[in-house]
């Protein structure tokens, strides 16, 4: 070995016994200490999954949305159906569900998601009382509800361990307000869904003009009527959202563009009136020979509250008080047409809207602190009809 050898030898030796005994003082080995640690950062690309109201030629399609920019991919057909007009996620398997029609029939059709994105049909069951316009998964992914604006009646589809879909059972709704004869002369179920504690299912009914209250049988997965949230007499109550803290409920109203607050006591399941507020001014809908509230949703961090205005084609921003009592802080067109649906993304930073005259999606920044939306030019995606926005879990 020659000396500049036996140098570097020594000098590696030196080195490591250095480098051993600062171990016992570092929970790192010393080489990494010297190299700049980095984490990982997480995808920005969000999969959404869309519903359609096209008949013929429709289907669900599926688009990515970056959220570090705003922008969408090219949307693709993952799944031909008639009409699948909304739909929802198992919240354990990686299974989709729509209303949907095919043939003479109408129901439920289940769907497997592949891990890139695609759906294959696994299950389908019909309803015997007609298409559904809305569907939801309990908690415990046991059973699934669909409501039967057409039909009058909520029905609750058995689940089996895998997701397969069992027989629905029917519960019709009777009667009607009359205060607005055209829509108003029988019951029209608009939404379902379920308390925070899953102990309830809730109905709104816009020909009712109140949000029926089921106590949820676990046993024998039956619906026993409970008890309502009664809306104020014309108001056609169309879909519901609970506050983050479950001690709210709020109720928007279709036919008089309004978000009616209740309490809501999660122990007796009884909801009490709080207070009324309007997603657009009399001024404004007077301009509108059309105006319709569609959608609403709470956002993730509880402090606003957002809905949608077809006509006006518009989302109504508000900002919820320390008492979760909302007002209206911005009125921000969707730059599209007839937002029959919108979604906010898992962490409240973008709201998409559903364009579905437009045949649009359409991309708004949130505003974490004021909860104000900005739209980014050009940050739209086209999709046929799309009544209905899921991202993937």
């Amino acid at each position: 070995m020659d000396r500049n050898s036996s140098s570097m030898l020594n000098l590696i030796f030196f080195l490591s016994g250095f480098a051993l005994r600062l171990s016992a003082f570092f929970p790192l080995p010393f080489f990494l200490l010297a190299i700049p640690q980095t984490e990982a950062k997480a995808s920005d690309t969000l999969s959404c999954f869309i519903g359609t109201t096209k008949k013929e030629k429709g289907g669900i399609y599926q688009v990515d949305f970056d959220s570090a920019n705003g922008r969408f991919s090219s949307a693709r057909l993952v799944a031909k159906a008639s009409k699948p007009n909304f739909l929802t996620l198992h919240p354990h398997l990686p299974k989709l569900y729509a209303v949907a029609s095919w043939e003479k029939y109408s129901g439920v059709i289940g769907y497997d998601i592949s891990s890139d994105n695609n759906l294959s049909e696994f299950s389908r069951t019909a309803n015997p009382d007609g298409p559904g316009c809305h569907i939801a998964v309990h908690p415990t992914g046991r059973f699934l509800l669909t409501a039967q604006y057409g039909g009058g009646s909520v029905a609750l589809f058995p689940l089996d361990p895998k997701g397969k879909i069992g027989t629905p059972i029917i519960t019709e709704h009777s009667g009607g307000s009359k205060v607005h004869g055209n829509r108003q002369n029988s019951p029209h179920p608009h939404w379902c869904g379920f308390s925070p504690c899953g102990k309830y299912a809730l109905v709104p009914d816009l020909g009712l003009d109140r949000a029926v209250i089921y106590k949820i049988d676990q046993e024998a997965l039956h619906l026993v009527y409970h008890g309502e949230a009664i809306a104020a007499p014309g108001s056609g109550p169309r879909h519901l959202r609970f506050s983050k803290d479950g001690k709210l409920i709020y109720l928007l109203n279709e036919l008089d563009l309004t978000v009616h607050t209740f309490s809501w006591d999660a122990k007796s399941g009884r909801a009490n009136s709080v207070s009324v507020v309007h997603t657009l001014t009399k001024e404004i809908k007077s301009k509108e020979s059309f105006n319709s509230a569609a959608e609403i949703v709470v956002h993730p961090s509880g402090s606003f509250l957002y809905t949608s205005n077809r006509g006006h084609d518009s989302i109504t921003a508000f900002r919820l008080d320390k008492m979760g009592q909302p007002e209206v802080i911005q009125v921000q067109p969707i730059r599209g047409a007839f937002p029959r649906n919108f979604n906010l993304t898992p962490d409240g930073n973008w709201l998409i809207a559903c364009g579905q005259h437009s045949h649009t999606l359409s991309a708004h920044k949130v505003d974490s602190a004021s909860g104000e939306l900005t739209y980014l030019k050009g940050a739209v995606a086209h999709v046929s009809e799309p009544s209905c926005l899921v991202f993937k879990r």
